[in-house]
């Protein structure tokens, strides 16, 4: 089924909805859950907040691509989770935001992970990356992906994932400070 038919159901009301969206997305919303919070049930509950906050999202809000918008709140609602858990574990998603910390300070990436200023500051950084700098930047820290993953998945060594990071956080920090988002 179509995103389209899908959204389309939405908007009608129709309880189906919710079950084309599982069928469709549930592995993938539960997979972006599970990396945050690694833990198989809280996942599940996270993905069944999802459908949710899409039910009553949907309408007025028409998405313009159904994927993003549905992976997006539950990547949100997982870091909430995470965060209302203590984030006591050290996790992939710990291990990511130390990283992150690097080009933009410790305090100010938990504070401001959401920001649009970051938003935009970022999306037109990776804009100009390579493609395969782009994938691993956005797997390891918009899906919150281990290292070891993001090399299984793509077919390189973490080595080279880890340069590539490595590589990208330091041009990151330095448009960041160019754009004087963060001082």
């Amino acid at each position: 089924m179509q995103d389209t038919d899908i959204i389309a159901l939405y908007f009608e009301r129709d309880e189906q909805a919710i079950e084309k969206t599982d069928e469709k997305y549930g592995a993938y919303l539960k997979k972006i859950a599970f990396n945050i919070l690694c833990d198989v049930f809280s996942s599940e509950e996270c993905c069944n907040d999802t459908y949710f906050k899409v039910w009553n999202s949907i309408p007025p809000t028409v998405p313009v691509c159904f994927r993003a918008f549905i992976a997006r709140i539950t990547r949100n609602l997982a870091l909430d989770k995470y965060k209302a858990q203590g984030a006591t574990k050290r996790g992939t998603v710990t291990e990511s935001l130390d990283e992150l910390s690097e080009c933009v300070g410790e305090d100010t990436i938990s504070r401001e992970l959401d920001s649009k200023d970051i938003g935009a500051a970022i999306s037109d950084f990776l804009k100009k990356e390579s493609e395969s700098a782009r994938i691993i930047f956005v797997r390891r820290y918009f899906y919150c992906e281990s290292i070891k993953d993001i090399a299984f998945r793509l077919g390189m060594t973490e080595g080279a994932i880890k340069t590539s990071l490595s590589r990208t956080r330091q041009k990151l920090s330095i448009h960041l400070k160019a754009r004087t988002v963060f001082i």
